[in-house]
């Protein structure tokens, strides 16, 4: 068994994700739980800029549009149902369609113009560059006389 060093934040930042699960179990439409209209989302940063991953499975490349503007990204798509076959129907349907949108604010220290997109099995995947004002520099000490 392990000792754990004991952190507030940590108790509190798991207090706040449990709310936050609880809120959104409560105010999710039932069948909706995962889905594609809220498409989960992660976002790392790296040295030189960010990474932002999201799973958006079943969805063609046209059907995904991103856009930038005014500090804004915005990832938005449809997930179309396919036409239902003649002389077949549906005994049960679980899949989600339908819209969604999902907008970051990312602060003025990216350039904007350097976004790049992929898309690959069902991961859309966007590399932002940061400014160069905003990447770490040394700074060298000068010698006193």
């Amino acid at each position: 068994m392990a000792l754990v060093r004991w952190s507030p934040s940590r108790e509190l930042f798991s207090v706040q994700n449990e709310m936050n699960r609880l809120l959104d179990e409560f105010l999710t439409p039932p069948g909706e739980e995962a889905s594609i209209l809220h498409p989960a989302v992660d976002i790392q940063e790296e040295e030189n800029g960010y990474v932002v991953r999201t799973e958006l499975p079943g969805m063609k490349q046209e059907d995904i549009k991103i856009t930038y503007q005014n500090d804004q990204l915005v990832i938005r798509g449809e997930k179309r149902r396919e036409t239902e076959k003649k002389g077949s129907s549906y005994l049960r349907t679980e899949l989600v369609y339908g819209t969604f949108e999902r907008v970051f604010t990312l602060s003025k220290a990216v350039r904007g113009d350097a976004i790049e997109a992929t898309y690959r099995d069902g991961v859309l995947e966007l590399r932002i560059p940061k400014a160069e004002e905003s990447k770490a520099r040394e700074i060298p000490i000068q010698t006193s006389r």
